[in-house]
């Protein structure tokens, strides 16, 4: 089988408190793009092989599609049997959730593939105990994530429009910047605004309420300089993904879309230009 996993990007991101147990609450909007990683699952030799195109990603069960499949096997009680090749097209230390997306398509494909007919809650609740965007990469489209992600409801979708990302080099450990948020008095909440502007399908009203309370907290010159020069060449609005620290621009036309791109290009080597999409994955073959 032969899967696409497409990314996801905050449109909002409110902490919302925190937990006893130390995980922080969040209330936020999440969207899937057209960004996406391919993976091939060849199922007929014994075990759980993970490999990546990518030098430095690892292979073994620190990778969450890895343990994905771990999970997915141990939940059927079958024998693992399964090879995951990855192409890996989202960065990492992002903000954009390609390891949750990856996670996502290989428990989507296995129940395709050994047809266990498993809910799409149950499947959410094999992802949640690899991470907690991966319920929302298994659902997919427009959706307000709450809890710590793991509570979803869906929302109409983002009204069509052309996204520029732009992930400078220096990257995010989510860990570590919820680490550094618990020292932060940080201030706005955009959700309900973002829910209303959707609800009304107005693309201008969805860009002027975009919003990362982990903006303020990881504070990073290079986010604040892509936006700048989104907002420059015409994006509606322009904010930062997850923890960082990739950033989005909407546009309304391709063409200015892609002279945003090209010339994020001469200082960015990860600059991808992209739609919304309304589904989670996409199989291409089985």
């Amino acid at each position: 089988m032969q899967i696409l996993a497409y990314a996801k990007i905050n449109l909002t991101l409110d902490l919302a408190g925190k937990r006893a147990d130390g995980y922080h609450l969040l209330r936020m909007v999440m969207q899937s793009v057209s960004l996406c990683d391919r993976l091939e699952l060849t199922t007929g030799k014994p075990g759980i092989r993970v490999t990546c195109s990518t030098p430095g990603v690892p292979c073994d069960r620190s990778n969450t599609a890895y343990r994905a499949a771990e999970l997915f096997f141990a939940q059927s009680g079958g024998t693992p049997d399964v090879e995951i090749q990855i192409e890996k097209n989202i960065p990492s230390q992002a903000g954009l959730g390609g390891g949750s997306a990856d996670a996502a398509a290989v428990l989507h494909g296995l129940n395709l593939l050994y047809r266990t007919g498993y809910s799409e809650e149950t499947l959410r609740g094999i992802g949640l105990r690899v991470g907690a965007d991966v319920p929302f990469c298994l659902l997919g489209g427009t959706a307000l994530a709450e809890g710590i992600g793991e509570e979803l409801t869906p929302l109409p979708g983002m009204p069509h429009c052309f996204l520029v990302i732009c992930k400078p080099p220096v990257g995010v450990n989510t860990g570590e910047a919820y680490a550094k948020a618990d020292l932060f008095r940080v201030a706005g909440s955009r959700t309900d605004g973002m829910i209303a502007a959707l609800e009304q399908q107005n693309l201008a009203g969805v860009a002027a309420v975009l919003g990362n309370n982990f903006e303020q907290v990881v504070a990073l010159q290079e986010v604040e300089q892509i936006e700048a020069v989104m907002r420059s060449r015409g994006a509606l609005g322009a904010c930062m993904t997850g923890s960082g620290s990739a950033v989005f621009g909407i546009f309304t036309e391709k063409s200015a879309a892609s002279a945003c791109k090209k010339q994020l290009e001469q200082e960015y080597r990860s600059v991808f230009l992209c739609e919304p999409v309304s589904v989670p994955c996409e199989v291409q073959s089985m």
